[in-house]
């Protein structure tokens, strides 16, 4: 049995111990789908077949962000968007190399990955009260920071939505040109990063309201936010970095395989 194998088998045990453990929990709705975003071809990354399919410590960039979120108790269902005309691969490649525990369905992104998250908000099951979005290339998220943002957004009826980031460390410049206007204190900034978790109904209406008014936004937050909802920060640390550049790559990787010789096959 490969790692990657063993890895699978320990992690149904461990989710289903889980939801077994959340069945008597009546005061949170734990109805989540989660859209895996993998719509784009990487171009910055150089990789002609797409970041998302380079293999890292044994498994695919976006292998590893599907099993975070399956592995998610509180999770019931994953949509992944792939790039256009790669359903068919995509599907195969997980099939291949994971045993998952919750249903998953396909769906092809559009041009930008605002428009990608639109096609996977199409195929949300009508069951699902919250929606997590992630990065397909974000393999270093794990379950616990989905579970974190869901708890935070269950514990605070005034929120919208719930996203894992991490307070910046680095000294911030506004800066015009090349010329240094001026440095803000930077413990009023965090580093957004995803998943980003929201209210069903939160984030259908941002999204519809942002194409009806034209308006791009960085993240899904941004778009939830320019509609008034309140969106919290939950401090999931500075390692669930996104593979953008080969070098960031060459980072993951060695962060994943620091990951598997401590605490073994387990996730």
């Amino acid at each position: 049995m490969s790692c990657c194998d063993e890895l699978c088998r320990q992690d149904v045990q461990v989710a289903n111990a889980a939801q077994a453990q959340r069945q008597g929990d009546c005061n949170a709705d734990r109805s989540t789908c989660a859209i895996i975003v993998a719509g784009g071809l990487g171009q910055r990354f150089g990789n002609p077949a797409g970041k998302q399919y380079v293999s890292l410590a044994g498994m695919p960039v976006l292998c590893w962000s599907v099993l975070a979120a399956d592995r998610t108790a509180s999770v019931r269902s994953l949509v992944v968007v792939v790039p256009k005309g790669y359903i068919a691969q995509t599907q195969q490649l997980i099939e291949d190399t994971l045993t998952l525990i919750h249903p998953i369905c396909y769906v092809e992104g559009g041009t930008t990955r605002q428009e990608s998250v639109t096609h996977g908000l199409s195929r949300i099951p009508a069951h699902c009260k919250l929606i997590a979005v992630h990065d397909g290339a974000r393999p270093l998220a794990r379950p616990e920071a989905f579970e974190a943002c869901i708890d935070q957004l269950q514990q605070d009826a005034t929120l919208a939505g719930a996203i894992a980031a991490s307070p910046s460390i680095d000294t911030l410049k506004l800066v015009e040109g090349t010329t240094v206007i001026s440095t803000p204190d930077r413990s009023f900034y965090w580093c957004a990063q995803t998943p980003q978790i929201f209210h069903r109904t939160a984030l259908l209406e941002a999204y519809r309201l942002a194409a009806q008014e034209g308006f791009v936004g960085t993240d899904d937050a941004s778009l939830v936010e320019r509609q008034g909802g309140r969106v919290a920060c939950v401090n999931c640390g500075n390692n669930n970095l996104k593979v953008t550049l080969p070098e960031d790559a060459l980072l993951a990787e060695a962060l994943l395989e620091q990951r598997l010789s401590q605490e073994g096959c387990g996730f």
